[in-house]
């Protein structure tokens, strides 16, 4: 099994014949799997059925390519390059738990960064779709030494989560072109279910609005998610503070606010 690093798809270029000076940049069909994984196939079918897919380096996923710690493989994703992007879902192939992530930019920049679990050797990939319906895929090979789904979290074993469950702590950033940045952690055990005598413990859902109550972006999360999410938001200029609000599977609710 042949596996790259990083996902090398070159954007092909059709010529109009009206016009030979004018092209576009068009995509490559969904046919054969640029990072050669045996699992494509089911993905489509997982996610994708009776849905345009097409390949496409404009969505980025950035990754190590060995990753040190199976339980926190860090990653940012950024389809920024599209337009009118409305929803981005990041998996992983050969995760007991495909889907690791799926958030809705709404205000936001179409990239998040976070960090997930790896159970073996993967590709990391992230669909983002269009306003047209189309999902553009791109993604990464990530060498993982394994056993990050179905190892317990540390938080699982001690008494402390419990008091600090949902205990949001962050910063927002100003940026040199007027943006802002928000970096924001939430205190979960982020538990999969696998680990034995551990049931499935995850956040569900968080939603980031302005002060003004208008919606910046919508993240639900899923187990693969590594314990004490951090994640990395880029958005428009949102005032002082970034409401976070959300609740887990549990129904315990997510409620504070992020200060710059």
């Amino acid at each position: 099994m042949r596996r790259t690093t990083v996902l090398a798809l070159a954007t092909l270029w059709l010529c109009s014949v009206a016009d030979a000076s004018a092209v576009a940049p068009v995509a490559m069909p969904a046919s054969t799997d640029p990072l050669d994984s045996a699992r494509w196939g089911d993905m489509a079918t997982t996610f994708f059925a009776g849905r345009t897919v097409v390949f496409d380096a404009r969505v980025q996923v950035t990754a190590p390519a060995i990753a040190e710690d199976s339980l926190n493989v860090p990653v940012f994703v950024d389809a920024s390059e599209l337009a009118g992007i409305e929803e981005v879902l990041v998996f992983a192939d050969f995760n007991p738990i495909l889907a690791a992530l799926r958030f809705h930019p709404v205000k936001a920049k179409p990239a998040l960064g976070f960090r997930l679990k790896l159970q073996q050797s993967s590709p990391v990939r992230a669909a983002a779709r269009t306003a047209d319906g189309v999902w553009h895929v791109g993604g990464t090979w990530v060498t993982a030494t394994g056993g990050g789904c179905t190892a317990p979290s540390t938080g699982s074993g001690s008494p402390e989560w419990q008091e600090r469950l949902n205990e949001v702590s962050g910063k927002i950033f100003s940026r040199s072109d007027g943006s802002e940045r928000l970096r924001m952690r939430v205190i979960h055990p982020m538990d999969t279910g696998f680990a034995p005598g551990i049931p499935a413990f995850h956040i569900e859902e968080l939603t980031l609005s302005d002060e003004s109550g208008a919606e910046l972006m919508r993240i639900q999360t899923y187990e693969p998610v590594s314990e004490n999410p951090l994640f990395t938001i880029d958005m428009p200029a949102a005032g002082a503070r970034v409401r976070a609000r959300g609740r887990d599977n549990d129904g315990n609710r997510i409620d504070a606010w992020v200060t710059q």
